[in-house]
């Protein structure tokens, strides 16, 4: 799974209102021939883009190769079941990626249009937004 090596902060200001997030970088295809791109804006876990990536690099197999557009660097926190309120904040408990809708998260090259077609489709079923299959113009 995909998590920071070092961090400067543990623990991050807890941000409101992202649900309309327009991405402003990263909307263009920069490297496949095909790409994944996010219609809304959400956060996504470290473990949804490590099955995404899976369920894309099972259909590819060999034939051709992955970029991921996107890393979790955002720390989630939780605290424990069972614990009162107070007592200050939680252990970070997961990282996640704030994704604007227009992101490309993910992008393919050296396979067919339809193959890319159907593994990116899969693994936009793995994310928690509405995504679309866009190609390089």
């Amino acid at each position: 799974m995909l998590f920071p090596k070092k961090v400067k902060y543990r623990k991050w200001h807890r941000m409101r209102g992202n649900a309309n997030k327009v991405a402003s970088r990263g909307t263009a295809i920069a490297f496949g021939s095909a790409g994944l791109q996010a219609e809304d804006a959400a956060e996504i876990d470290s473990r949804q883009i490590e099955a995404a990536r899976k369920a894309i690099t099972r259909f590819v197999q060999k034939g051709g190769k992955l970029w991921i557009r996107i890393f979790p660097d955002k720390p989630i926190t939780q605290k424990p079941p069972e614990v009162g309120m107070g007592k200050g904040k939680g252990d970070p408990s997961k990282y996640v990626a704030e994704v604007g809708r227009g992101r490309i998260l993910f992008e393919v090259d050296g396979i067919s249009e339809q193959d890319a077609r159907t593994a990116l489709r899969r693994a936009g079923a793995k994310l928690p937004m509405r995504t679309k299959v866009v190609f390089r113009e």
